[in-house]
């Protein structure tokens, strides 16, 4: 049973600026043949658009488990999260950021979660992971 569950879907911005292949590539075939160019506009915008959503990370707390994209931990193994936004958020992602850190970001979600681990056998020190909702995901880990 999950206690916690999202998926990182891409904001409409992603999605809006992606549309600007349809024009692209609309007008580099447009010389060759018109409908050659409608037609691979469409098949780019929705192979593209296709990709955002097959690529989307599951963000989840699960049977004592936190599983983040293909990385699981056990949560015994967490401490205790911190929730960052704005810019100390864009601090975390980048110039606090450890190399040794895992990550689960995407840039269309500000929030992330800064989770440390326990466990004294893992060299990583921490989890860094986007969250819309990081409340309820420190509120699942903490259960």
């Amino acid at each position: 049973m999950s206690s916690y569950r999202e998926r990182l879907w891409p904001s409409i911005w992603i999605y809006l600026a992606t549309a600007l292949v349809i024009p692209a590539s609309s007008l580099v075939l447009a010389p060759v043949n018109i409908v050659a160019g409608v037609v691979a506009a469409g098949v780019l915008f929705v192979g593209l658009a296709g990709i955002f959503i097959v690529l989307a990370p599951v963000i989840e707390v699960k049977d004592g488990m936190l599983i983040a994209g293909k990385a699981r931990i056990p949560v015994e193994l967490l401490g205790t999260p911190s929730i960052f936004r704005g810019g100390a958020a864009t601090l975390q992602r980048g110039q606090r950021l450890d190399a040794r850190a895992w990550l689960c970001l995407r840039g269309w979600v500000d929030p992330v979660v800064k989770i440390p681990l326990e466990d004294p056998d893992d060299p990583t020190p921490y989890w860094l992971v986007s969250s819309r909702n990081p409340e309820g995901l420190t509120a699942a880990l903490s259960a």
